[in-house]
């Protein structure tokens, strides 16, 4: 089987310089086939993409978006039948519609490859002005993509960061947003969020997870409250989006254990919050706001909360706090801020509020 991974974006984002640190840094070891259509550039590239062991496929001059139909199958079912590769990257012109690559990779019908993921890297500082005057092509890469990769971030206000990825989510509220400076990430970490294996859902239900460990009835007991507390096996999942397009996850869990004798049933709601976030922290931030949780009639019944989050001195911070217990601390960067936070009756209002996410 072969994976196919499309990475678009406009002309000067940084795909191929992407696709250079993926291929040196999470790909070795994969047999390798690179598809571009950059109007000639791929002769500046392709000594490196050789030197690394990939083939190159170059397709008929001109824009992908003009001669994507019948040229384009035609050379990936060449490359399949020759090749037989691991993965085949596809990186398509500038200003070429994501959702024509896309149809035209579905259009091959092979049992033999499928669509693994779909990249847009946006330049950080051009967001406004590209939605602005290139709408048709640019919105198209944008709201088509299963992660967005920002690129040129290590400089920029972070006011202007904000601005940004609240535009794109205007366009895409689901896919995955890397934000960090790419110099700061691995390439292994830069493909689990791409292949969407490292997200805000993702870390939601470990952290859930890791709540349910109660080895007599699998349910968790409250360090400091004596709640009947349950899990249901069948999860109910509601997504909610605010006006910025955070997301914000609910989990609603009735059931019935029976402990020897004892019965017990509750309709206690458990609810789980996130968001991700490009704000910077100091651990003093963090801490003052962990210690605030404990106020119930503020903020409900805390259980857990964890996150990581970038600091203002460019160390990132790593949080893991249970009632009275703040646990934090400098550790790798992350590929966008992230607070969760679970509990009983909680209020995403006051939570979002006092991290002022």
């Amino acid at each position: 089987m072969t994976k196919v991974d499309i990475f678009s974006g406009f002309l000067g984002a940084g795909k191929t310089t992407l696709i250079k640190k993926l291929i040196a840094e999470a790909y070795s070891g994969e047999k390798l086939v690179l598809i571009e259509n950059e109007f000639g550039e791929i002769g500046i590239d392709g000594g490196f993409l050789q030197d690394a062991g990939i083939e190159i496929t170059e397709m008929n001059s001109g824009c992908i978006c003009c001669s994507l139909v019948g040229d384009f199958g035609e050379a990936l079912k060449k490359v399949l039948a020759q090749y037989s590769p691991d993965r085949i990257i596809i990186e398509p012109s500038g200003v070429g519609k994501l959702s024509d690559v896309i149809a035209a990779v579905e259009n091959i019908h092979s049992d033999d490859i499928v669509l693994n993921s779909f990249t847009t890297v946006v330049d950080a500082n051009k967001c406004k002005m590209y939605i602005k005057n290139f709408g048709e092509f640019f919105n198209n890469q944008v709201e088509h993509a299963s992660a967005i990769v920002l690129s040129h971030t290590k400089n920029i206000s972070d006011e202007k960061l904000a601005a940004s990825v609240k535009l794109l989510r205007e366009h895409n509220e689901k896919a995955e947003l890397i934000t960090t400076d790419w110099d700061n990430l691995s390439g292994e970490q830069i493909v689990l969020a791409i292949e969407n294996k490292n997200t805000l859902e993702e870390a939601l239900k470990k952290l859930q997870e890791e709540e349910d460990v109660c080895p007599v009835c699998g349910h968790h007991h409250d360090h400091d409250h004596e709640h009947e507390h349950h899990h249901d096996h069948d999860h109910e999942h509601e997504h909610h989006h605010d006006h910025d397009h955070e997301h914000e996850h609910h989990h609603d869990h009735d059931h019935e254990h029976e402990h020897g004798h004892h019965h017990h049933h509750a309709d206690e709601v458990f609810t789980s919050w996130g968001v991700e976030t490009t704000k910077k922290f100091t651990a003093e931030d963090i801490t003052a706001a962990l210690n605030k949780l404990a106020n119930e009639d503020k903020f409900g019944i805390i259980l857990r909360a964890k996150g990581i989050v970038e600091g203002t001195d460019g160390e990132w911070i790593h949080f893991d706090y249970v009632p009275g217990e703040p646990d934090v601390r400098t550790g790798t960067a992350g590929t966008i801020g992230r607070l969760c936070v679970i509990g009983s009756k909680i209020s995403e209002s006051a939570i979002a509020e006092l991290f002022g996410a």
